[in-house]
């Protein structure tokens, strides 16, 4: 309630004057969620590294859906922050934000690959902007990308397609393969993949955690050899 200054008399807010519930439009019943569309931010930045604070346009595209800071800064942490010479792809990379992250901490190489023409275009450009001369960016199907890169070749793999594809399965299939046998694949979904589902992939979950609707997972080979700290760069060289 507001008070007037002279008589001190409540003086009802439109809330109270609608009946409505404060902080919920006027006219709607008491407790209804009224749905907003979702709309990407306009930018995300770069949490580490050389390039932090770095910021990179988000577009408004379909299915195009910017890891979190929150979860990037956990995932990371999980890397252990210094990821100097990786060998890393993001094979659903649209803003790039997680290849970036992986440059700008110490990756030696770092593949992007993307099929929308658009964010192609925008991926370049903030290569050429920041210099990222070990950064490598591909049109290219994320899957048929992956399929192309030598067996276990690679020390982590992002996998982050639209939550509503059915990529995951294929996906997960080609990183298990073009993995090193002490490599990681970073795996984000709309719900929590278990070990009884990964190992048909040849693959576990070593970490996991959730963030509102983001489910996401840090994974594995399941063939007994088990990252300790961070994968072993010297039998991948």
């Amino acid at each position: 309630m507001k008070y007037t200054a002279a008589a001190k008399r409540p003086v009802p807010t439109q809330d109270a004057r609608s009946g409505a519930k404060p902080g919920s439009r006027a006219g709607n019943k008491p407790g209804k969620v009224v749905a907003r569309k979702s709309v990407p931010p306009g930018e995300v930045r770069i949490i580490g590294g050389q390039y932090k604070r770095s910021k990179l346009p988000v577009a408004d595209r379909p299915g195009l859906r910017p890891t979190p800071d929150r979860v990037r800064e956990t995932l990371f942490n999980w890397l252990g922050q210094d990821l100097t010479g990786w060998r890393c792809a993001d094979v659903f990379a649209g803003t790039g934000v997680l290849g970036f992250e992986a440059a700008s901490r110490g990756a030696a190489d770092v593949i992007l690959g993307e099929q929308d023409p658009l964010l192609v275009d925008k991926l370049k450009a903030l290569q050429v902007k920041l210099k990222a001369t070990m950064v490598r960016i591909e049109r290219s199907d994320g899957v048929s990308l992956l399929r192309r890169l030598p067996a276990d070749s690679l020390q982590l793999v992002f996998i982050d397609p639209p939550f509503d594809s059915a990529l995951y399965a294929p996906a997960l299939k080609a990183a298990a393969q073009a993995i090193h046998p002490t490599g990681l694949v970073y795996l984000e979904a709309p719900k929590p993949w278990a070990d009884a589902e990964l190992l048909e992939f040849g693959l576990q979950v070593r970490k996991s955690d959730r963030a509102g609707a983001v489910h996401f997972h840090l994974l594995e080979r399941a063939d007994g050899t088990r990252a300790t700290a961070a994968p072993d760069l010297a039998d991948a060289a």
